[in-house]
């Protein structure tokens, strides 16, 4: 069996599971989400432990078979606690700041650039340098922390640009011989 979907997820105080056809309902204290389980891997629920079980030993098969129980754990916990990312903006006259749903972000061009955040995502800016990215699914908090990323890529020479929190970055050394 799988190493990773052998382990049974636990469900705490609060969280309900249910399922809806080939889906799987988690409704908990910060939200719901759902997720589609293909009928090759079975989800079991008895009391506050969920296990899931693969019908066969193919490769295919036991992929699934770790992968939407890492799913279901990743969804347990979205809505007990929540996932956030922190982002950082490092550049001289760069800033952040948060005007309703959007985030207006001056990072070196010639026009300030304007981000909005999916429904379902937070923005908060705890500083005029940082961006913290919060909401219940691990998914779409890490693609859109990815997204505004991806607005100013970090330059390696001068350190230019938007990078993760705990994300460190090795500075090139720039031109060295002269006339």
């Amino acid at each position: 069996m799988s190493r990773i979907g052998r382990q049974p997820v636990t469900i705490p105080a609060g969280v309900t599971v249910s399922f809806e056809g080939d889906d799987i309902i988690v409704k908990g204290p910060l939200g719901s989400l759902r997720q589609y389980i293909d009928s090759c891997v079975k989800v079991k629920v008895d009391k506050n432990i969920l296990n899931v079980t693969r019908e066969s030993e193919d490769n295919k098969i036991r992929a699934k078979h770790g992968l939407y129980r890492m799913l279901i754990a990743n969804m347990v916990e979205g809505v007990t606690k929540g996932y956030q990312k922190s982002l950082v903006i490092n550049g001289v006259g760069y800033k952040a700041q948060k005007q309703g749903n959007k985030l207006v972000l001056n990072i070196g061009f010639s026009h300030t650039v304007e981000f909005v955040a999916p429904p379902e995502i937070t923005l908060e800016c705890p500083s005029i340098t940082e961006v913290t990215v919060k909401g219940i699914s691990k998914e779409v908090v890490g693609q859109t922390a990815a997204n505004i990323r991806f607005l100013k890529i970090p330059d390696p020479y001068h350190l230019y640009g938007i990078r993760y929190k705990d994300e460190i970055i090795q500075k090139k050394e720039g031109k060295t011989a002269g006339k």
